[in-house]
């Protein structure tokens, strides 16, 4: 069906994207103390008296039911201005625990109604067409890549299709589970970008692995035509082996060639591919591109164990079939074109598990994709969470080059992201990750590193029962007051990393942690570390009281920087659609939100 033919659904306007943003920016710009607060300072320096008014026993109750409406309840009906009453107009201090709760679900992607739902979208891109079936990535991916990449797979190719284009770019390609099986399952040819040269190489591994995954299941359907090739060949009555006979003219024998039984195979398996025995005159008049395009058409519709027997054709496979219906008197012209038809459906078929190139370059928005693409065409950009400024900047790219038309983009590690406003010193004529849309820069906006990296934590695993590194936290704030009373270090460029989980107790995870920062720990006995381990201890429940309410804001920053992405894909004048699709299941992967736009067909 062509792309005339369908329509997308509604998107959201220009308007309504930033009327969204503005009472997001509202509610997020009263909170952003607590934003801003690093979780050890936050417990270290005492400043839930100075932020919280409640204390955090009643903190944690009243935040109780506002997560369990947040994982399906009912949602609330809010106005914009009870955000004044969450917290005082003069200390600046939350005062209202539950009206915060509710605010910041009520500023959350599905309380306000901003995204299209992912199969409104994909009814639209498919038209009457229906989807693919093929291999299985939980076959070789973690069940949370696999439940990925299978989503966001199945969105790329009906976009591609849609857009009528073969060729795809994945930004930030990793180790190229997106990539690989986009052109093994859809025969794309997939340039995957990376930045890291390990990652690449990786994903070249990954490859060759996928390749002789894909095998085994071209030799399951080879097994599997062999098995009914000897039950057809049990079952097919005598007529029919007469029939036979009498096309060719020749008498067939139990020792007939393996072309002539794949084609009997095909033809019962088959019937409506065209591989049939008793092929029409008419068919020998197609031409050369005709032939070529009717494979790679049709071949997308076929099942896996049909692309299996197709594969193992001989090469005159598709001249031998045309050539049992008596056109033999063929002129030479047209043999040869026939010829060249087939014999370039069979390179097709051959390199298309070959269609997937890793690359290695860093991409920054001024990036020259001909530069590192040499046979560069009509395609579309996608990334499967792109860290920090790289989702940002795959927008960019996107509006700017003509030959990108469409774009998925799920971005992640907001904390990475650079901001224009945080450091002022910074040159002012850099391209920045955020804020992207005119209205955020017009505001002078800034979130601030500490308020990106909450918009990494994940409501809907909390929500569900699984519960944040409290312990861990814990051991590392008192860790900092340790550092800093004993040693007079506030800062450090040595990080303890994962000393936690590798720590029998507080006072080895302690000691560990010294010898990474390579501070002496023989100067601290065991008494006087435990003492500081009493000391703080009665005071964890603020530390799982303030991470909860930054778990709580987690979303609203999370969607101010998505409508900030969708705000600045309106501002542009060559984007057809653009909108905000809930990709995958929060729980099993917490950044599930893609930004995608297509570009006018008059820029095709």
């Amino acid at each position: 069906m062509s792309r005339a033919a369908l329509t997308l659904p509604p998107q959201l306007s220009p308007a309504a994207a930033e009327s969204n943003l503005q009472r997001v920016s509202r509610f997020l710009a009263l909170a952003l103390p607590l934003c801003r607060a690093h979780t050890v300072e936050f417990y270290t320096r005492g400043l839930w008296d100075r932020m919280v008014e409640p204390r955090p026993d009643a903190v944690l109750e009243a935040l109780r039911r506002p997560l369990a409406e947040a994982s399906g309840a009912a949602e609330a009906r809010w106005d914009d201005d009870t955000f004044s009453n969450v917290f005082c107009e003069n200390s600046e201090k939350l005062i209202n625990v539950h009206l915060f709760a509710l605010s910041a679900k009520y500023c959350s992607l599905s309380s306000l109604g901003v995204c299209t739902p992912l199969e409104d979208i994909l009814e639209a891109l498919r038209g009457d067409s229906q989807g693919t079936t093929g291999i299985k990535t939980d076959e070789f991916m973690n069940n949370k890549k696999s439940h990925e990449v299978q989503v966001m797979s199945e969105l790329v190719v009906n976009i591609a299709n849609y857009c009528d284009i073969k060729q795809v770019i994945d930004i930030g390609s990793g180790k190229g589970y997106l990539s690989s099986f986009l052109s093994m399952q859809y025969n794309l040819k997939v340039y995957g970008i990376d930045s890291s040269n390990v990652n690449t190489n990786g994903a070249h591994e990954r490859n060759r692995k996928l390749k002789k995954h894909w095998t085994a299941y071209q030799s399951r359907g080879k097994a599997n035509l062999k098995s009914q090739r000897l039950e057809k060949a049990n079952d097919r009555p005598v007529e029919s082996e007469v029939k036979c006979k009498a096309i060719n003219g020749e008498p067939l024998n139990n020792d007939s060639s393996l072309q002539s039984q794949d084609q009997m195979a095909i033809q019962d398996l088959v019937p409506s591919c065209g591989f049939t025995g008793i092929a029409t005159c008419e068919m020998s008049k197609q031409t050369e591109a005709d032939l070529v395009a009717w494979t790679q058409s049709d071949e997308n519709k076929l099942s896996e164990e049909v692309l299996a027997i197709l594969n193992i054709l001989p090469a005159d496979a598709v001249e031998v079939s045309s050539s049992q219906c008596n056109c033999r008197e063929l002129c030479e012209e047209d043999k040869a074109q026939r010829k060249m038809a087939s014999l370039k459906a069979k390179v097709s078929k051959s390199s298309e598990s070959n269609l997937y190139f890793p690359l290695t370059s860093c991409i920054t928005a001024e990036t020259e994709l001909s530069d590192i693409i040499t046979d560069l065409e009509d395609c579309m950009m996608v990334g499967l969470h792109t860290c920090g400024d790289l989702a940002a900047n795959t927008l960019r790219i996107f509006t700017a080059k003509p030959e990108i038309k469409a774009v998925c983009s799920v971005g992640c590690c907001y904390h990475l992201l650079s901001e224009q406003f945080e450091n002022q010193e910074e040159c002012s004529n850099e391209v920045w990750g955020f804020p992207m849309c005119q209205y955020l820069k017009d505001k002078g906006w800034c979130c601030g590193r500490n308020a990106r990296m909450s918009a990494c934590l994940a409501l809907e695993r909390v929500a569900v029962g699984q519960m944040l590194p409290t312990e861990s936290l814990f051991y590392r704030a008192v860790l900092q007051v340790i550092i800093e009373e004993n040693y007079g270090v506030t800062k450090s460029d040595r990080h303890v990393g994962k000393t936690f989980s590798k720590s029998s107790s507080f006072v080895d995870y302690v000691r560990k942690s010294l010898k990474k920062l390579e501070l002496d720990d023989s100067k601290l006995p065991d008494r006087c570390i435990m003492d500081y381990y009493e000391k703080y201890k009665h005071r964890m429940n603020e530390l799982e009281a303030f991470n909860m309410l930054k778990v709580v804001l987690a979303p609203c920053i999370e969607v101010l920087i998505l409508l900030d992405r969708l705000c600045y894909l309106k501002e542009q004048e060559n984007i057809a659609w653009s909108g905000l699709v809930k990709l995958f299941d929060p729980v099993k992967s917490p950044r599930c939100c893609a930004v995608i736009a297509l570009k006018k067909q008059s820029c095709f």
